[in-house]
C-alpha cells in the first residue's frame, strides 16, 4: 500500500512539470535544386558511347561515355527518369552499378542527388575537357526482376538504359555517336544510320540524344530482313532459325499493312523505317513506338501457327501508326525537353486511343487480321467496357494517369479501380466519331479525312509537332462540324456508360452467344487463361487458379479473390472443360454449382447460384442494308 500511495504521490508531483513540456515541433531544411534548369542551346561538344554487349551469359551491358565538358566547375549527369512511350518515371536507376568517372585519367568524386536519384553531381578538375565513365547495365536475368532484354540468342538496347546525358541542355541539342560490340556473328537493325563496322563493333553516325533514345536496337544470332516498301524493313529476330519461315502469303500482308497505312495518311514522317521484331519465347514481351522503328515481340509461333488465331497481331499496326500518331503528333503536355521532366498524359485517349483503333481498322484492311477476328474485337472490348463497374467513379481522363498511379502492377480489383483504359475506350470513342461523322455527311466523309488532316501534315518533317484539346476539336469540325468539344468532354471527363452507340450506327448489334468465336478461343490461348469474364466476371490460369474477379460479380458476392484455386466442380477434380459443363448443365435451373475453393491452407464449398449459361460477346449484323462498319474495316 505504502508504494502506490508513493507512487500516485510521485505521479501528481510530475503531471504539473510534463504539462510544462512543450511538444518538439521541427521545421523543413531549405531544399536546394542543384540540377541545372535545361537550356534550348547547343551542348559543346558529342557525347560517345561504346556499349559491350557480349556477356549474354550474365545479362551484363558495359558501358564507357565520353562527356565533353565546358570547363571546371559543378556538373550534373542526368540518368533518364520519364521515359517516352511509357507515359511514367520508368528508367531503372536501380540496375546502374559501378559508375565510375574520370578526367585525364584521375577519379573525379560524385554524389547522388538526394531529391533526384538520378542525378550526379561532381566537379570538373580545371584543365579536364571532357570526362570519362564507365558502369555497368545490371539487366534482369529472370522476369521477376524486370523485362529479359539479354539471352543467349538475341538482345534488345534500349539507349536511354545505357547512357547518362549532361543536365543544364535540351536533349535536342546534345549531340551523340553511339558503337555497340556485338557478340560473334550476330546482326543487328536500329534505325540509326551505320557508320563503318569493323568485325563485330559497329559503329553509328551521330544524331541528338532525342533521336538516339528514339532509335533501340534489335541483335541476334538468327535474323532475317524483308523489304516491305522502298522505305521499310521488317527486320526479324527469332530464337531459333525456323521460326523466321515466313510465307509469301504473310510477308505480303505485312506489305498490305505499310500500303494502307500510306494510302490512309499521305504523308510520311521518317526517311527509313525499320520494323524490329523479335520472335521469342525468353527475350521480354514488348511493343513500343518510336518515330523510325517500332519494337515488337511475339511468340516463336507467330509465322509457324498464323492460322491457328489472329490474337495480338494488330501489335505490327498499333506500332507503326504511332509514328504518326503519338510520335509526330504529340500531346503538347507529353513532350519533354529533357527526360528529368514530368510528362504529361491528359491527351492519351488520342495518343493512345485513336492508336488502339487503327491498329484495329489497319489489320483488317491489310489482311493481318480477318474482319471477322477483328470485330470480335471490337466486341470483347464493348462488352467490357459495357459492365465496367470502375465506370461509375473514375472518368477516362483519370485513367491516363493510371501508368504513374498504378505503376502497371497488379490490382486486387482491376475492374474497380480501372487500369490503362484509356486504350480500350478511347478506341470506342474513335468509333462512334467516325460513325457520326459518316451520319452527318452521309457518308461522304469519314475519320479517314481526320486522319490525313491530323497526321500527313509537313510530309518529310521528322520532328515533333505537338497539339492540343482545341486543335483537335477544331480538325474534327473542319471534317464535319458537330459540337466536338462537348462531345469529347463528356467522353473523356465525365463518368457513366461507355460509348456504344457505333455500334448500331454500323448496322450491328452487340449479343452473348454460349460458345465463344474462333479469335476469342485464340485470345484465351495466347494469354494462358479460361476467359468467364462475361459469364461469372472471372477469368482463370493454370490449375484452376483463379487470377481475376470481377467487382460484384457472382464469385465476389461470395467472397472470392484472385489468388484463390477452385479444387473441384461438383464433386470432381477441377478442370475447364468440367466447369464448363457445369455452367452449361445450371442454365435456366434452381440447382446450384458446387464449388470448392482453396486460398492458402483455407478450403471453402460454395454452392454458386448462377444460371446464366456460358456467355461469349459477339457483334451481330442487323439488316442487310450498307454498314457505316463495314466500310470502315474496307481496304482503301
Amino acid at each position: 500500500m505504502r508504494k502506490v500511495a508513493l507512487f500516485a504521490l510521485a505521479a501528481a508531483v510530475s503531471i504539473p512539470a510534463l504539462a510544462q513540456v512543450q511538444e518538439s515541433r521541427p521545421q523543413p531544411l531549405p531544399r536546394v535544386d542543384r540540377i541545372p534548369a535545361a537550356q534550348d542551346v547547343a551542348y559543346p561538344g558529342t557525347l560517345t558511347i561504346d556499349v559491350d554487349a557480349r556477356d549474354t551469359a550474365r545479362a551484363i551491358f558495359r558501358v564507357k561515355q565520353t562527356i565533353p565538358v565546358r570547363g571546371a566547375g559543378p556538373m550534373t549527369l542526368l540518368y533518364p527518369e520519364w521515359l517516352p512511350g511509357n507515359h511514367a518515371p520508368r528508367g531503372p536507376i536501380s540496375s546502374i552499378a559501378g559508375l565510375r568517372i574520370t578526367g585525364n585519367g584521375r577519379p573525379i568524386a560524385w554524389t547522388r542527388d538526394q531529391s533526384d536519384v538520378h542525378a550526379f553531381h561532381l566537379q570538373v578538375p580545371a584543365g579536364v575537357r571532357e570526362l570519362d565513365v564507365e558502369f555497368q547495365h545490371l539487366s534482369p536475368t529472370e522476369s521477376g526482376q524486370g523485362r529479359i532484354v539479354m539471352t543467349p540468342d538475341m538482345l534488345n538496347v534500349q539507349w536511354e538504359k545505357l547512357s547518362l546525358y549532361p543536365a543544364g541542355y535540351y536533349t535536342r541539342n546534345i549531340p551523340v555517336q553511339a558503337s555497340i560490340t556485338l557478340p560473334a556473328g550476330w546482326q543487328a537493325a536500329t534505325s540509326l544510320d551505320v557508320a563503318n563496322r569493323r568485325g563485330d563493333r559497329i559503329t553509328y553516325r551521330p544524331v541528338s540524344y532525342e533521336t538516339f533514345v528514339d532509335s533501340p536496337i534489335f541483335a541476334g544470332r538468327y535474323y532475317r530482313r524483308e523489304k516491305l516498301a522502298p522505305d521499310v524493313n521488317l527486320n526479324l529476330f527469332a530464337d531459333r532459325p525456323g521460326d523466321l519461315a515466313a510465307t509469301p502469303e504473310q510477308l505480303a500482308a505485312h506489305r498490305r499493312l505499310v500500303e494502307q497505312t500510306m494510302k490512309l495518311t499521305g504523308a510520311k514522317h521518317y526517311d527509313e523505317y525499320e520494323f524490329l521484331v523479335a520472335l521469342t519465347d525468353t527475350l521480354g514481351d514488348i511493343g513500343l513506338e518510336h518515330l523510325r522503328s517500332s519494337e515488337n515481340g511475339h511468340p516463336r509461333t507467330y509465322f509457324t501457327d498464323w492460322s491457328k488465331g489472329s490474337a495480338g497481331r494488330d501489335l505490327l499496326a498499333h506500332e507503326y501508326i504511332h509514328s504518326w500518331n503519338g510520335k509526330y503528333r504529340r500531346g503538347a503536355d507529353s513532350w519533354q525537353p529533357t527526360y528529368q521532366t514530368p510528362i504529361g498524359n491528359s491527351l492519351l485517349w488520342l495518343y493512345e486511343g485513336q492508336t488502339q483503333f487503327w491498329g484495329n481498322v489497319l489489320s483488317a484492311r491489310s489482311g493481318m487480321m480477318p474482319k471477322e477476328d477483328v470485330l470480335g474485337e471490337l466486341a470483347r472490348n464493348a462488352a467490357y467496357l459495357d459492365t465496367l463497374p470502375g465506370r461509375n467513379w473514375r472518368p477516362l481522363v483519370d485513367t491516363t494517369l493510371d501508368p504513374i498511379v498504378g505503376a502497371r502492377r497488379p490490382k486486387p480489383w482491376g475492374s474497380y479501380h480501372r487500369g490503362e483504359d484509356y486504350y480500350g475506350e478511347g478506341m470506342l470513342i474513335w468509333l462512334d466519331v467516325d460513325s457520326i461523322i459518316r451520319e452527318r455527311t452521309q457518308g461522304r466523309r469519314s475519320i479517314d479525312d481526320f486522319a490525313r488532316a491530323f497526321f500527313g501534315v509537313n510530309p518529310g518533317d521528322q520532328g515533333i509537332n505537338t497539339y492540343t484539346f482545341e486543335d483537335v476539336v477544331r480538325t474534327l469540325n473542319g471534317i464535319a462540324p458537330y459540337d466536338w468539344s462537348t462531345y469529347l468532354g463528356q467522353r473523356v471527363n465525365e463518368t457513366g456508360k461507355a460509348p456504344l452507340d457505333w455500334i448500331q450506327r454500323g448496322g450491328y448489334r452487340l449479343v452473348y452467344r454460349d460458345t465463344p468465336t474462333a479469335y476469342f478461343t485464340s485470345r484465351e490461348k495466347a494469354r494462358e487463361v479460361f476467359d468467364l469474364t462475361y459469364t461469372l466476371g472471372i477469368t482463370i490460369g493454370k490449375n484452376g487458379e483463379i487470377s481475376g474477379v470481377a467487382w460484384d460479380s457472382p464469385l465476389f458476392n461470395e467472397g472470392v479473390t484472385s489468388g484463390s484455386q477452385i479444387v473441384s466442380v461438383n464433386g470432381r477434380a477441377y478442370s475447364n472443360d468440367d466447369f464448363k459443363g457445369a455452367i452449361t448443365a445450371a442454365k435456366g435451373g434452381r440447382t446450384p454449382i458446387q464449388l470448392v475453393v482453396k486460398k492458402g491452407d483455407l478450403y471453402r464449398t460454395i454452392a454458386l447460384p448462377y444460371h446464366g449459361g456460358l456467355r461469349y460477346p459477339v457483334l451481330e449484323r442487323v439488316g442487310t442494308g450498307p454498314s457505316t462498319l463495314d466500310a470502315l474495316l474496307a481496304p482503301l
